[in-house]
């Protein structure tokens, strides 16, 4: 195949942006804010989950409560009647012992529900300050979420502006390349990602593998006009004056 060589120096124009293109492909891939997003997600998840058992045990505490809070009043409630009839002159002295005895053991059942309660006031007390501090922790990880989707977006806005204007600029530089060349060329960086580049001190700029003797000989006699290709990676191999030959 030949080509002018002004044309062919120009392939590096387009290897160029093309080489752009392909490190905002691979940024676009490999942004640490995705594996930041999704250790952040997990986070969330894991707060999240911490959150709704302790909350869930909360719950259960304060039903607890309020079954010991009305099982007190209960007993209060039978206490008060029974101090009422006790003190109303109408029991017979055997049903007198019999309330006295009931008050007593009223008291005391009393006095026992009521140590319980504390103590389930207590661990609801516990239970609750463990709350706030999980709520915190869950609104600490999404706040680490919210930042790391944050930068993603703005480096995703970055990286569409620089492709956008890249594309742009390729679909106004392939119209300088006959069709032959151009095919060659998308041939060749389809299979090895990099189509053209500069023969540079006898060096494939492409493999970046140093031509042998008989090989840079053969580039060396080859027309100016004729392209040549790397036999190691197949590129196009631009000839300048850097190019040693």
């Amino acid at each position: 195949m030949k080509a002018e060589p002004a044309v062919q120096r120009r392939l590096l124009d387009l290897a160029q942006v093309d080489a752009e293109l392909s490190r905002v492909a691979h940024r676009r891939r490999t942004l640490p804010e995705i594996n930041e997003i999704a250790e952040a997600e997990k986070q969330v998840r894991a707060k999240q989950d911490a959150l709704t058992t302790i909350e869930t045990t909360l719950g259960d505490l304060d039903r607890d409560v309020k079954r010991q809070e009305t099982e007190i009043d209960q007993v209060r409630a039978r206490e008060d009647r029974d101090r009422k009839l006790l003190t109303s002159g109408t029991v017979a002295a055997k049903q007198l012992t019999d309330l006295e005895h009931e008050l007593a053991t009223l008291e005391r059942r009393q006095a026992a529900l009521e140590d319980d309660l504390l103590e389930l006031m207590e661990r609801r007390e516990a239970v609750e300050a463990d709350v706030a501090h999980a709520r915190v922790e869950l609104d600490k990880a999404q706040e680490a979420l919210t930042d790391a989707a944050r930068r993603r977006d703005s480096a995703l806005a970055d990286l569409e502006s620089t492709e956008a204007k890249r594309t742009a600029e390729r679909a106004i530089v392939v119209k300088q390349f006959p069709e032959p060349l151009l095919a060659l060329y998308e041939r060749v960086r389809a299979h090895k990602g990099i189509g053209a580049a500069l023969l540079q001190s006898r060096r494939c700029g492409a493999c970046r593998i140093e031509l042998d003797r008989s090989a840079f000989n053969n580039v060396k006699e080859s027309a100016p006009d004729e392209v040549v290709q790397c036999e190691e990676c197949g590129a196009i191999m631009v000839r300048t004056g850097e190019s040693g030959l």
